[in-house]
């Protein structure tokens, strides 16, 4: 696990390239410690800083081909990579190294961008032709690891992360307004263009083309997780299957020259990952005392007993959790607004102690239905019988009567699915949060934002075009973000076997029966963490990294940070004050839990005081 830097293209102004390049370096040193290198030329310079995991004596970077007119930066692991090793060494490409990286810039000679639809792993790379003066750069399958870029004049900049094309003198940092108001609904930044104008992500499963001089850049897409569900094959069938191949999963993702860990909470995804691990350290943390829902160490401990492993669990503190979150919200480059990303700070600092590299569990919610959301369309299937009009009636008669029971279930019951779900996280409405904001930034709305998505998706059951939804926008947006951000600010290398392209070829041919059914959800997963793993395991309900801020925020620590947050220089510039201040008086007194409101709130503007109000 790496991180990647540089330029391409010409330069204005009269500042040292070499110097701007070790500044970008630097500022991704976390993601990689042990090691750094550089490339240049008159026309491109191409940064590295590596963490070692494979080929410790011989895998550095930048790494040229065997003519030297091409070089390339890569942060990621490829899995199959001796398979494609052995394949381009018959084709007659000679090796110096036995590292995956190698693999990239032959299998690149040989295949051109046909490579990407060969590799296993998780990647972003870059490969700068200097013959041609042409700049080639992919992303992974599912986005596990980042990409960014920018134009600024005449040249390309890209990095692993935003930071780092932050320090390049020729690209003007600014806001993007847009991306703020979408941030509001989808809690995660949700565009293209990311908060920093003029600064995009790569897609998920996408590469782009370059050409220096040129004012066109081609991004083009070789990959999409698309669901194609299929019958004819028995349970007992299905069931086999997918036990063989995560079985396959865990042990590729393994491969190390180091220590491999693995991350443990009281499920059942990482508690199935843990039943076909091979290492023997692994990590939680959690929150309150022992017995506390919001504390899952207890339940980590007993998975970890019937796996054999050895178990570090770490209680969080209250202090320390509000003292992390802008070191947090730093590392992330944008805001996020998904309260776990502090726990996973935490323990990843915990498994950093011990190991570089550690298996995790995300994904499999989204390959293998496992949001307990996915169920509603089934549960709504009678009541959405009735006509819309009587429906909405009674939604709006819901309205006036805050403490009805199936309140919630009436006013769902009246939308459409493309009206209810918009991802997994639904913060503020389009009419909600352009009466928080001063002015109106000309966002779409979430439901405009997704139309494409649920276009492609009809046909499908609800379920799974919600499934494929989240598969596209929620997992690279909020799950990869954290994941990534978090392990490498403490120099980790977080590996996850679901984000597989062997165990997705599976899953999206799962029928609907063996995803959801009744309010079971994963249900499948489930049976094949039964013969590993005791009831209590494979059988627990999702809690999804449950961390207190509803209380929290109540406490007289967490009072005080929100209000000077919804005092200070972004509150004032970009919303109504006393709105903010209402939805916390609000929830402090108990009327309504707007806990995930105000944080949303509460870490855009810490995270603004980092990147725009300290200049």
């Amino acid at each position: 696990m790496c991180g990647i830097c540089g330029f391409v293209g010409k330069k204005k102004g009269n500042w040292d390239r070499e110097h701007i390049l070790e500044e970008m370096k630097d500022a991704i040193r976390h993601r990689g410690p042990d090691d750094g290198g550089s490339w240049m030329s008159s026309d491109a310079a191409l940064g590295f800083r590596r963490l070692s995991i494979i080929d410790l004596e011989s895998g550095a970077q930048p790494m040229e081909n065997e003519k030297g007119d091409k070089v390339l930066v890569f942060n990621g692991e490829i899995y199959n990579y001796q398979e494609l090793r052995e394949e381009l060494l018959a084709a007659g490409h000679l090796f110096k190294t036995r590292s995956d990286t190698e693999v990239l810039i032959h299998g690149y000679e040989e295949w051109g961008s046909d490579l990407l639809s060969r590799l296993r792993g998780m990647f972003a790379f870059v490969i700068w032709d200097e013959e041609k003066k042409e700049l080639f750069a992919a992303r992974d399958f599912f986005g596990i690891k980042p990409f960014y870029y920018t134009v600024a004049g005449e040249s390309l900049i890209f990095a692993s992360e935003i930071k780092s094309i932050l320090k390049y003198p020729e690209y003007q940092k600014a806001l993007n307004e847009q991306a703020l108001e979408q941030y509001l609904s989808f809690q995660y930044s949700a565009l293209e263009e990311t908060f920093f104008k003029g600064i995009y992500r790569l897609e998920p499963g996408s590469f782009l083309r370059w050409k220096s001089g040129s004012i066109i850049l081609e991004i083009q897409k070789y990959f999409e997780p698309s669901l194609q569900p299929e019958t004819g094959k028995t349970e007992r069938e299905w069931l086999e299957s997918v036990d063989r191949v995560i079985k396959d999963s865990v042990a590729v993702h393994e491969i190390a020259d180091v220590e491999v860990g693995t991350f443990l909470s009281g499920g059942v995804d990482s508690g199935l990952i843990a039943s076909e691990f091979g290492g023997k350290r692994a990590y939680t943390v959690g929150f309150g005392q022992e017995k506390s829902r919001y504390n899952e160490i207890q339940y980590a401990r007993s998975t970890a007993e019937q796996c054999s492993l050895n178990h570090k669990g770490r209680r969080i503190r209250e202090q320390e959790f509000w003292d992390a979150v802008p070191e947090v919200l730093y590392y992330m480059d944008e805001p996020l607004g998904d309260a776990s990303a502090v726990a996973l700070y935490f323990l990843s600092m915990e498994a950093s102690k011990d190991v570089k590299v550690v298996v995790s569990g995300e994904g499999a919610d989204e390959l293998f239905g496992g949001y307990r959301i996915y169920c509603e369309p089934e549960a709504l299937r009678r009541y959405q019988l009735l006509p819309k009009r009587l429906r909405l009636c009674l939604a709006r008669l819901a309205h006036h009567f805050p403490n009805l029971k199936g309140k919630n279930f009436l006013v769902r019951g009246s939308k459409d699915l493309e009206e209810r779900f918009i991802g997994n996280a639904n913060i503020f409405s389009l009419e909600e949060r352009r009466a928080l904001l001063l002015k109106n930034t000309g966002a779409r709305s979430p439901q405009s934002f997704l139309e494409e998505d649920y276009e492609r998706t009809l046909g499908l059951r609800d379920a799974d075009r919600m499934q494929e939804i989240d598969l596209r926008h929620w997992l690279p947006g909020d799950i990869l973000q954290k994941a990534d951000r978090m392990s490498m600010a403490h120099s980790l290398e977080v590996r996850v076997p679901f984000l597989d392209k062997e165990v997705f070829a599976l899953s999206r041919r799962l029928p609907a029966h063996l995803k959801q059914r009744g309010r079971t959800t994963k249900y499948i997963l489930r049976k094949a963490a039964a013969f590993k793993l005791d009831a209590d395991t494979s059988e627990r309900p999702k809690l999804g990294f449950p961390v207190p801020i509803r209380h929290w925020i109540c406490e007289e620590e967490g009072q005080t940070r929100l209000r000077k947050a919804f005092t200070g220089p972004a509150a004032k510039r970009y919303f109504h004050q006393e709105k903010l201040l209402d939805l916390l008086e609000e929830h402090i007194k108990k009327h309504k839990d707007n806990s995930r409101k105000l944080w949303t709130i509460y870490t855009f503007c810490i995270w603004y005081e980092i990147y725009f109000s300290v200049q």
